[in-house]
């Protein structure tokens, strides 16, 4: 049970909606999982009272807040809450569980529902997710899915999804496929925070009694940093290696980066990024082959003088059990060629366990 009115972060699955208070900014940065947000002052509005709070006087400050929250809550109460049943519990945060939260709650109280404050308010869910991120990674036995970029692991790792393993997909998540042009086109990345809660609630998801397979990556997936507990428990586990033919890699670039092609000021900035890896005239030919259109000339040069040395360069010294990992060779990296990929990878891993 929790104390009348007030809820801890460890009681959140009691609650039939999470609110969040905060302003539209604070909001889009991180929130609470599935939370709707209901702002009691807008961006605007949180500025402004912070600046008379600041150079007038907190009197003048919580005169006009209280007036400004008076009208956002009627309006969302009006907007949002109008056909919620007299039994609908919420609970309702803010960034400290302060005033913003507070008087939410207390005007759904007064209308009869069993509204709680968060104690402790984003701040208190925030460090649940830092401390879980330092502990959790350490309860799975993962199953690190590694090979040259081009062989499609991502993809099989959706497949083996598909078929009822237990995946991991760091790369959905940070919405970039890791590489120098990973960024996704209709796709922004998240902030570290949000990449953070929702990365918490997928390991809580997981059953520590089956293994849980992933991409290797490095620290870093386009800005978005992995939580060191898990780059770490991922160096230490189990490799499994996908060793696809270079034909069969190339033909499968060409497919999934084929966006790239659609715009061409886009893919010279992204080839620019490789100037310090490359020289002047590798950048050049790279430059006029993107020009050109010639993308599986391009992305061959990709592989033969990018990726596959800094996959060689990388994976030997980043994952201690690659050695003994097992391989499995492909030439087709079609979507029929990696859904029975990822069914071959999951049959052997079922024998030997």
């Amino acid at each position: 049970m929790y104390k009348k009115g007030f809820a801890t972060v460890a009681q959140l699955h009691e609650f039939d909606e999470f609110i969040d208070a905060r302003s539209p900014a604070e909001y889009a940065e991180d929130h609470i999982p599935d939370a709707i947000s209901c702002p009691v002052l807008d961006d605007a509005q949180r500025a402004t009272i912070g600046t008379i709070f600041k150079q007038r006087s907190a009197f003048e400050a919580r005169r006009l807040g209280a007036a400004m929250v008076a009208e956002n809550i009627a309006r969302h109460l009006h907007e949002r809450f109008q056909n919620k049943p007299k039994d609908w519990r919420p609970l309702i945060y803010c960034w400290r569980g302060g005033q913003r939260s507070g008087s939410f709650t207390t005007w759904l109280r007064m209308i009869g529902w069993d509204a709680c404050q968060l104690e402790g308010g984003y701040k208190a869910f925030r460090r649940q997710v830092v401390s879980d991120l330092e502990t959790l990674p350490a309860r799975f036995d993962f199953r690190v899915v590694c090979g040259p970029t081009g062989s499609a692991k991502t993809r099989v790792l959706e497949a083996m999804a598909d078929q009822g393993a237990q995946t991991l997909d760091l790369e959905a998540l940070a919405a970039h496929k890791g590489s120098v042009l990973g960024a996704l086109p209709d796709r922004p990345q998240p902030t570290q925070k949000w990449f953070e809660t929702c990365l918490t609630r997928q390991l809580r998801g997981f059953d520590p009694g089956q293994p849980v397979y992933v991409e290797a990556e490095s620290r870093k997936i386009g800005r978005i940093q992995v939580p060191e507990a898990l780059i770490m428990k991922m160096r230490e586990s189990r490799c499994i290696v996908i060793e696809a033919e270079r034909a069969a890699r190339l033909d499968f670039l060409v497919r999934d980066y084929a966006y790239l092609g659609d715009d061409l000021d886009e893919l010279i900035q992204r080839i620019d990024h490789l100037r310090k890896l490359q020289s002047a005239e590798t950048i050049a030919r790279w430059k006029a082959l993107a020009t050109a259109h010639d993308l599986p000339a391009l992305y061959a040069e990709f592989i033969d003088r990018h990726y596959d040395p800094l996959y060689h360069r990388s994976q030997n010294r980043n994952f201690t059990r690659i050695d003994q990992a097992v391989r499995f060779d492909t030439t087709d990296l079609s979507d029929i060629g990696i859904t029975a990929l990822a069914r071959r990878i999951l049959l052997t891993e079922a024998i030997a366990a």
